[in-house]
């Protein structure tokens, strides 16, 4: 069946120009035209809309978003009252809950950022007790939750001075309660998670998602019901598997691994590997693998023929990725080079990357995944990266500019529910970076958000634009959000994902 689409402008970020109408042939764009339209079985009139192409969001947790939507006032809370507060009312509401999991805490937000104690997570409920930081990098949690998830003893169970428990849990103690948590958590009620995240991202304009599964962290069953239900999601999937399991993959069938396997931690707990200490620790935080390691796993995973990717924040881990990476390419002859290019090996969130290093990412062909709602959100002047890191080193980060050009290809994600999945967050914040000499156009910054987004996965002939043969993912909305001067708040009107209508105002 083929529909027609007719609204005020059509930009197609591509050939043709802008247009007036969209005919779709089933899942495909057919053409994009002014004048007369061509006959069509179905007609949807969208007098003064634009439409544009649908957004790919390239780094999302679908699982967790959907936990997210129900914990909205763990997000706002403005203090440990507020959080505690939270967290009470929670376990009064859930007497039939065994396990009392929050999330999305951000003690960055708070005039005093001091964490709740031990005591007061004991005290607001007997039964085990999960609050999760926004970057899923810290958890609280009272001695029930610890012991349950046999973190008690694990890295990163943080103790006073006096050897008695503090219930903040980082590193491994962390994923162990993540672990534990996601284990009690039924098939049937992470297809409605996954279900509730990929609903949140229709209504936001965004028509395919790049799923970054964490298997250490949630489980292999939150990764085998995704991928049975994945084609039932109201929005096109990427599956991406933070694993060093190549066999594993390749038995799935998939083309890329790691994703957000991390190098490193976050900079919000402390973790992400520095190359001088944190202004607020007596430490530079850790990689997670030996040098060794990482550079074998990269070597096998690109001689299997997968696009290999990590998470790497810290300058320090960044560093380490693109050595390992160098090793690899340095190895090769000049028509395998040029195969490793062509593969695009991703960088997660490369925030804290140096010119030369940039420089370095451009050479090696690597893509940059990054998530410029984090800059608005921590990277301001007396914001959460300055505090940790000083403006010296905190102004220098989130080089968008530079790394377009430099050539290097970028895509952009939000890290939902790091920060909210809504991809005009992300370009408002692109266009308003701490840095001036980095900030993007409207145009470049959508362009980054779609285009570039679809580079990193390889659908460049499949997504990314409006032209004939092109996936039929697009987004109207009721003003030009080209053009507009205040894209705050822009909601689309109707959204179309491979040709499926999976959102209407």
């Amino acid at each position: 069946m083929k529909t027609l689409y007719r609204a005020t402008r059509v930009h197609t970020l591509g050939h043709p120009r802008p247009g007036e109408w969209i005919l779709v042939d089933e899942r495909h764009v057919q053409r994009v035209g002014t004048g007369d339209p061509p006959a069509a079985d179905r007609v949807v009139d969208l007098p003064g809309a634009t439409i544009v192409p649908g957004f790919i969001d390239a780094h999302v947790h679908l699982t967790w978003t959907g936990l997210s939507l129900g914990d909205r006032d763990v997000a706002a809370a403005r203090s440990r009252e507020e959080l505690l507060r939270a967290a009470s009312d929670r376990a009064a509401a859930a007497t039939d809950e065994p396990l009392i999991r929050l999330g999305g805490f951000d003690e960055t937000r708070w005039a005093d950022p001091a964490l709740p104690t031990m005591a007061e997570l004991e005290a607001v409920t007997a039964r085990p007790l999960l609050i999760e930081r926004t970057d899923g990098h810290i958890s609280l949690a009272n001695e029930a939750a610890l012991r349950e998830a046999r973190a008690l003893d694990a890295e990163g169970c943080e103790r006073d001075a006096a050897g008695e428990l503090t219930g903040v849990a980082r590193r491994d103690a962390n994923r162990r309660l993540s672990m534990w948590a996601s284990s009690a958590t039924s098939d049937h009620r992470i297809e409605e998670l996954q279900l509730a995240g990929a609903a949140e991202a229709a209504a936001h304009g965004v028509t395919t998602v790049h799923q970054m599964a964490m298997p250490l962290e949630d489980g292999l069953r939150d990764v085998e019901v995704f991928l049975r239900h994945r084609d039932q999601l109201p929005v096109d999937t990427v599956a991406v598997l933070a694993t060093t399991d190549i066999a594993w993959i390749m038995d799935l069938g998939l083309g890329s691994i790691g994703g957000d396997l991390p190098a490193d931690g976050s900079v919000g707990a402390r973790t992400a590997a520095l190359s001088m200490p944190y202004l607020d620790a007596d430490h530079e935080g850790a990689t997670t693998f030996a040098d060794d390691d990482l550079a074998g796993f990269f070597h096998d995973a690109h001689n299997a023929g997968l696009q290999a990717g990590v998470h790497a924040i810290g300058d320090r881990a960044i560093a380490q990725v693109l050595s390992a990476w160098e090793r690899v390419y340095t190895a090769l002859d000049s028509r395998e080079r040029r195969h490793f290019r062509a593969r695009r090996h991703r960088i997660e969130h490369v925030e804290m990357i140096s010119s030369a290093d940039v420089e370095r990412v451009a050479a090696l062909g690597l893509a940059a995944s990054v998530q410029p709602a984090f800059d608005a959100a921590w990277g301001h002047p007396g914001g959460l990266y300055d505090v940790a890191l000083g403006w010296e080193r905190a102004s220098g980060m989130n080089p968008f500019r530079t790394m377009l050009d430099r050539g290097v290809v970028m895509g952009v994600g939000s890290d939902a529910p790091v920060t909210p999945l809504d991809p005009w967050i992300a370009i408002a914040a692109i266009q308003a970076h701490h840095d001036e000499s980095q900030r993007l156009t409207r145009l470049e910054a959508v362009r980054a958000h779609v285009t570039g987004s679809a580079r990193l996965s390889h659908h460049d002939d499949k997504k990314g634009n409006l032209e004939p043969g092109e996936h039929a993912d697009f987004v109207a909305y009721d003003v030009d959000p080209l053009m507009v001067d205040d894209i705050g708040g822009l909601r689309p009107i109707l959204t179309v994902s491979l040709g499926r209508e999976v959102f209407a105002a």
